[in-house]
């Protein structure tokens, strides 16, 4: 369990291969999320994040572009009593070491 204030975390390539187990919660904005995201993540903006509308049946792995505002979501969340950790390095080293990628906006995926 995570100590008050403090969440574990793990990088890209382990919250990849654990995919099909944990629940991605990407937490950036609208037009982040539209350019480009992880498949299968749930997007939940930060700045609307509610604690009970995060799934607890599986693990959860916060998401944002750099693992700034994802670890502010995993704290908040753990405060709240979900098993969630901080993926480090966000989208930016999801991208960067070439792992899958969708956008919403029909353009190439990229991360803004």
């Amino acid at each position: 369990m995570n100590q008050p204030g403090q969440v574990r975390e793990i990088g890209v390539h382990e919250a990849a291969a654990r995919a099909d187990e944990v629940l991605l919660l990407d937490v950036r904005e609208d037009d982040e999320w539209a350019a480009g995201h992880a498949p299968d993540a749930l997007h939940l903006p930060l700045s609307a994040l509610d604690p009970a509308a995060v799934p607890t049946d599986r693990h959860v792995v916060a998401v944002c572009r750099s693992g700034n505002r994802s670890g502010q979501a995993a704290i908040a969340l753990a405060a709240a009593g979900v098993d969630v950790v901080n993926m480090t390095g966000g989208m930016k080293a999801w991208d960067d070491a070439g792992l899958p990628m969708r956008s919403g906006d029909g353009a190439a995926p990229r991360v803004l």
